[in-house]
């Protein structure tokens, strides 16, 4: 999961590319962002799977609908997304917080959903 967690963190910050620092004020908070940033990782791990059966250029631009659904549903920009995400970004110990917290977050969800399907362990 934490190579998914780095992947996923690189691809957006070489996407970014060079942007100035956000104002605190219009900055997305962390417990947000963390929410935000594995639904995207969610979102992810389903156009990887999508694309893995159909290679069609369809399916090429998935990923792009997927962000824009994960947006609408924190009701956000992907321009407030990217720069809260460069703002973090160029804040590391701000931004090992919000991964660190990611990781815990994403360590909980899959328990809750593992304890759903089998029950929580005795």
């Amino acid at each position: 999961m934490r190579n998914i967690i780095k992947l996923f963190c690189g691809c957006l910050i070489t996407s970014m590319g060079c942007r100035s620092a956000v104002p605190a004020e219009g900055l997305l908070a962390p417990d947000s962002m963390k929410v935000i940033m594995w639904d995207m990782m969610k979102a992810d791990e389903l156009y990887l799977r999508i694309s893995a059966k159909d290679t069609t250029a369809a399916r090429r631009k998935e990923n792009i609908r997927l962000y824009e659904q994960v947006f609408a549903v924190h009701k956000i920009t992907k321009k407030q997304f990217d720069s809260s995400y460069h703002f973090y970004a160029t804040h590391p110990d701000q931004f090992k917080l919000l991964l660190d917290s990611l990781d815990v977050y994403a360590l909980r969800e899959r328990t809750k959903q593992f304890e759903k399907k089998y029950g929580a362990p005795k």
